[in-house]
């Protein structure tokens, strides 16, 4: 400014809101600078940029009147001490009455959009915020796809009982690649910290509800995809101990996983002693309804035993030999070398398709800027281009993380039909507890009898066994594997694998 014979002593760039006093460090040290001498002007793109609340206002203003500031320099006037006083009043008004206006229609759309089952907010970490909003479309919450499986797994982890956050946090890091959501501040994904994972784990949004504003009392139902149910967050919550001494939670080994088919509330354990007239002493744990007391529910009670009995039936009709493990993995490996070939051309077909559905979207937008087709048929048009677009992108993106899925799921899934008896039977209260949450989060016990109810990978996966027992006893032991006729029902396992949509048994 030295054409103008000014002198630039200082300045400052405002980050902070002036909608409210006492908030921007940068103002308070420039209106210092004044008060100490060291500056008499201000140069401003707007007026409205210097204040926009009445106390920040009435400053400006008084030391421009007391002769202190002698000039406020902006882009469009000059402002003098002896400017007219309501004309400088009605321009820092103006900007007042903005900063009132925009808080109105920002808190109505608030309460339009917490009616309608959306927190206007961020979404947390497994749900993301749709990108695209177009006429007439409110903006939603989306499951990201990318982590809500693993947040998934890490909640059935917990409600195992047998394992702490830290371990699940510390197992989804280094075994799963569980990371934070990139963002524009952090681009980087990074690990989940400890205390994130705990917000998460006391967070209500993940089984569909939410306050707003926090501490408000008000709460909402979501319209978003919930994570997990009410029950299943309530019992984390006992797990973590704010509900109830966590020791009891860990102490029995099915607490938590089994429901009574009477009257659906959880079972609980009691241990008793007996002593023999001989000296023995027999421990024994019994498993009965809660609401024995508070329904009249029916239901008698079981013993560990009866309950584990019958667990070990369930996963010995999905165990395999070591050596059909094998054999069937090679064989997929070669089916999976196949599915390339035609994985591309899927591919080249898509991309085409995709390619097509753009240059309609820029043939349709010349089409309007030479108002060759009229505004409300432009629009329709653009949403059905933009929908297929989207459709086929998240589609290109996809496939060949299903493909690789698929195969890395198949191996799990085997490998726990061949080893979960041995580790059923032999391991410790941690293991058999994630044994029995792998084949589902809660199992029905009802007139004696464990209903298991397992996810559909397994029930497919006890179709497959039953089918090669059926035919050729293939499970049995064999020294060669080629003489018990494996090769010649590679279709077995093709036929039924590759027609469920998701293999997901949770332990390795």
């Amino acid at each position: 400014m030295s054409g103008q014979g000014l002198k630039i002593v200082k300045e400052f760039v405002e980050t902070k809101s002036a909608s409210k006093p006492y908030n921007r460090p940068a103002f308070d040290e420039m209106i210092k600078l004044i008060l100490d001498g060291k500056a008499d002007g201000i140069l401003c793109f707007k007026m409205d940029r210097l204040a926009r609340n009445p106390i920040d206002d009435a400053t400006i203003r008084w030391l421009l009147q007391k002769g202190q500031i002698k000039n406020v320099k902006s882009c469009d006037r000059d402002w003098y001490q002896d400017e007219n006083a309501v004309m400088t009043a009605i321009e820092f008004s103006m900007a007042n009455q903005y900063v009132i206006d925009l808080i109105k229609h920002i808190k109505r759309g608030q309460a339009q959009a917490t009616a309608r089952g959306f927190r206007p907010s961020i979404a947390p970490i497994g749900y993301k915020n749709s990108k695209y909003r177009e006429d007439g479309q409110s903006e939603e919450v989306l499951v990201d796809e990318e982590r809500f499986q693993i947040l998934r797994k890490m909640f059935d982890y917990i409600l195992t009982g047998g394992y702490t956050p830290h371990e699940v946090r510390k197992i989804a890091s280094k075994e799963w690649g569980m990371r934070t959501r990139p963002t524009r501040r952090y681009p980087i994904p990074k690990p989940l910290s400890m205390s994130s994972w705990y917000n998460i784990l006391k967070n209500p949004f993940y089984y569909g509800e939410f306050e707003y504003p926090r501490g408000s009392g008000n709460w909402f139902k979501g319209t978003h995809k919930p994570l997990i149910s009410r029950d299943e967050y309530e019992a984390i919550q006992v797990i973590l101990g704010r509900a109830a001494p966590r020791p009891k939670v860990l102490e029995h080994k099915y607490t938590g996983l089994l429901k009574c088919g009477e009257c659906g509330l959880s079972l609980t354990c009691v241990k008793k002693t007996k002593h023999q007239k001989n000296g023995n002493v027999h421990n024994y744990s019994y498993y009965y309804c809660t609401g024995s007391a508070r329904k009249g529910c029916s239901q008698g009670s079981m013993t560990e035993t009866v309950i584990e009995k019958q667990i070990i039936e369930f996963l010995s009709s999905l165990r395999i030999s070591p050596a059909f493990h094998q054999w069937a993995m090679n064989e997929l490996k070669k089916e999976h070398e196949r599915e390339k070939n035609d994985r591309t051309c899927i591919l080249y077909n898509q991309q085409t398709e995709y390619n097509r559905v753009c240059q309609k979207l820029d043939s349709l937008f010349e089409m309007r800027l030479n108002k060759e087709i009229e505004p409300e048929d432009y629009i329709k048009r653009k949403k059905e281009y933009e929908s297929e677009q989207r459709r086929l992108k998240t589609s290109l993106d996809s496939i060949d993380a299903r493909i690789a899925n698929w195969f890395e799921n198949a191996e799990r899934l085997m490998t726990f039909a061949e080893r979960a008896v041995d580790e059923f039977e032999n391991g410790d209260l941690k293991k058999q507890k994630t044994i029995l949450s792998a084949l589902g989060h809660t199992h029905i016990v009802k007139d004696g009898v464990v209903r298991l109810q397992t996810e559909k990978p397994l029930h497919v996966w006890q179709e497959v066994v039953l089918q090669i027992i059926d035919e050729d006893k293939l499970l049995e032991p064999a020294n060669d594997v080629a003489s018990k006729g494996y090769s010649k029902k590679i279709w077995v396992l093709d036929t039924k694998l590759w027609r469920w949509g998701e293999l997901n048994p949770r332990p390795n």
